[in-house]
């Protein structure tokens, strides 16, 4: 009898059926992990391996091939995105690290005093009133989307509502913002291809780019109701259920997925993209990702002169989450961060904040939360009265009401995203940030949206 792995799984009630490793009872599953020193795989930092057993690693790491033909790809550039390392430094001189783990984040919040932690929260209201203004709501279906919201689709393609939803609403914020058109007779519209620029439809897409593409269901979505006749799928992780399926089955469109961390992509060295008129478009680009998309459409011009001669970016829509995973490091807009007193530590402040927004129930509506004013006063009285936690800040903390955390939450979510939206004002495009969907259908409601001064007039 072949032998088994000897790890029982009471659920099965039985045990491994895989093969042991040679000299060990167990399968790779189930085998001890050593105590030795684990380290990322500098290949890809998704798995680890052990330090003594790094050399061979490599030579044999399933996704070394990927990495060396990724290398040859003529549009990898080892991080074009991540920010300009002269920035950083003239900005952070002194050199301290530069990805910072929640937990650091968390820890430095912990260690100020009780005084340093009410300044705090004075400024970032200050900084929310002076530059967080004409946030609206702004949850749109567009007739052109009625075949999804309605079930109209391939019953094989997955439903979800809220993500329908959500993909709805960024197409019809896209379609009010006269970045995307849709036509009268209800059928679907056709682009015009460059060749057909004559006619001078300035507001017609030939491409998308979807940055953090994940399946690509927003992209389905956009194909199914606006007639895109090129895709681009931007997406470093490999995806079951994707929509290439479906989207390879349309005849007129042509699809083409790049697997790249936006960090390394030369947007301009994609030669199937050369003199494509596009929109580039994101839903929940995760902390970062958000500045690295930015920066990867729009880093090579630095005014609205260079950029009007740039790749044909037509608009774009970014739906932002995620924010206390952002680092001083990728932020696009550290400058004016900068000129508004906000020093790198307190970035990183604001940035944990953020995860108090979606700390909250939100079963119903919250827009109520986002007020511009905090009332802490009883909580500050208390500490300055003496009666205050042993525990210092992470007292304070604790005796906040949980609507006074998430409305911080949601007053620095605003105040990264309005630093996002003034940049990209900066280099050419006209701009807006709205509120796409209610908070009771996602928490993470906030969409960036721009379009090309010169493209708009119908």
């Amino acid at each position: 009898m072949e032998e088994r792995c000897k790890f029982w799984l009471p659920k099965k009630n039985r045990f491994c059926a895989n093969a042991p490793l040679k000299n060990s009872s167990f399968c790779g599953n189930h085998t001890t992990r050593s105590d030795g020193q684990w380290i990322p795989c500098p290949i890809d930092s998704s798995h680890s391996v052990l330090e003594e057993n790094l050399e061979g690693h490599l030579k044999r790491c399933p996704l070394l091939k990927q990495a060396e033909s990724l290398s040859t790809q003529p549009f990898y550039q080892k991080g074009i995105n991540a920010g300009k390392e002269l920035e950083e430094e003239a900005l952070n001189p002194s050199g301290v690290q530069d990805n910072v783990t929640s937990e650091m984040k968390r820890n430095a919040v912990h260690g100020l005093s009780v005084p340093e932690f009410f300044e705090l929260i004075r400024k970032i209201e200050s900084v929310h009133v002076l530059i967080c203004k004409d946030i609206r709501d702004s949850f749109k279906v567009p007739e052109a989307c009625s075949r999804w919201i309605n079930r109209e689709v391939d019953r094989k393609l997955p439903f979800q509502e809220k993500h329908v939803k959500q993909q709805a609403s960024i197409l019809g914020n896209l379609e009010d913002f006269k970045v995307l058109k849709s036509c009268d007779d209800g059928e679907r519209c056709q682009c015009v291809e460059p060749e057909d620029d004559s006619n001078d439809n300035s507001n017609s897409v030939s491409a998308v780019v979807e940055f953090g593409a994940g399946r690509g269901y927003l992209t389905q979505m956009l194909a199914d109701c606006y007639g895109i006749r090129r895709v681009f799928l931007v997406e470093r992780k490999s995806y079951k259920l994707k929509a290439d399926r479906s989207l390879r089955q349309k005849e007129s469109l042509i699809l083409e997925r790049l697997r790249i961390d936006i960090e390394d992509l030369n947007l301009k060295a994609v030669e199937s993209l050369h003199q494509l008129p596009y929109l580039a478009i994101g839903k929940h680009l995760c902390g970062p990702a958000t500045d690295l998309t930015l920066r990867c459409c729009l880093a090579s011009s630095n005014n609205a002169e260079q950029y009007s001669s740039n790749l044909c970016l037509r608009g774009l829509a970014i739906a932002t989450c995620c924010h206390h995973l952002c680092q001083w490091k990728h932020y696009i807009n550290k400058k004016y961060f900068t000129s508004l007193g906000i020093s790198r530590e307190e970035f990183h402040a604001i940035t944990w904040f953020t995860s108090w927004a979606v700390d909250a129930d939100h079963s119903s509506d919250l827009s109520d939360v986002t007020d511009d004013r905090l009332h802490l006063e009883p909580v500050e009285k208390e500490e300055s009265s003496g009666n205050a936690d042993a525990s210092g800040v992470e007292g304070t903390m604790r005796n906040m009401k949980a609507v006074e955390r998430a409305r911080l939450g949601f007053m620095c979510k605003q105040i990264i995203d309005m630093g996002r939206l003034m940049w990209v004002r900066e280099h050419g495009l006209e701009t807006k940030l709205v509120k796409y969907v209610p908070s009771s259908i996602s928490p993470e409601n906030h969409l960036l949206i721009g379009r090309h001064n010169s493209h708009h007039d119908f």
